[in-house]
């Protein structure tokens, strides 16, 4: 433990204060700092400065800190859990042909339920089979269908969706994140 006289110059180890020792209270320390405000601090919260106003420092001290400094750092990798890189996308074919043999009778919006009820059904199956990722290919068209899965997927509080990759699908699919809770 260091000891500390009045007239001792010093400073903080938090702040950039520096001062003057003024008074000794058991571990208080009061400093008049370099701009003459009276300042109370304990005795572990002050270092003594040597009389040329500069820290002391050994060159086995130094030597050490060049060393740490100079060290090569350890880069941290991306660890991809297995079951992440593994896990395939489930595809889900949402276009109207693939859902049914002929759309003759049906109207807009018989395709658009039978479509919106196909997507469902499969994001059901998905979580239920713990299946993580989802892509629903919905085509471009004029957007209907695409607006209709985004309401349906905001009615799940456990998935993210997004559009899916643009270099394999362009802006016809939507993939859905399932959280796991495990």
């Amino acid at each position: 433990m260091v000891v500390f006289r009045i007239g001792d110059k010093v400073e903080t180890l938090d702040d950039v204060i520096g001062g003057i020792v003024t008074g000794i209270l058991g571990d208080d320390i009061t400093i008049e700092t370099d701009d003459g405000f009276l300042l109370d601090f304990q005795s572990d919260e002050l270092i003594k400065m040597a009389k040329t106003d500069r820290i002391q420092v050994s060159n086995h001290e130094v030597a050490q800190v060049k060393a740490e400094k100079e060290a090569p750092k350890k880069r941290k990798q991306q660890t991809i859990k297995p079951k992440e890189r593994n896990a395939p996308k489930m595809e889900v074919d949402l276009h109207i042909q693939q859902l049914t043999n002929s759309t003759k009778g049906m109207s807009n919006y018989e395709m658009l339920n039978l479509q919106l009820e196909t997507a469902q059904r499969q994001l059901e199956f998905a979580i239920k089979k713990r299946i993580q990722k989802v892509v629903f290919i919905h085509g471009v068209g004029e957007g209907v269908l695409k607006e209709e899965l985004n309401y349906l997927f905001r009615r799940y509080e456990n998935v993210k969706y997004y559009d899916a990759e643009y270099q394999k699908y362009g802006l016809g699919a939507t993939e859905v994140y399932i959280f796991q809770n495990t």
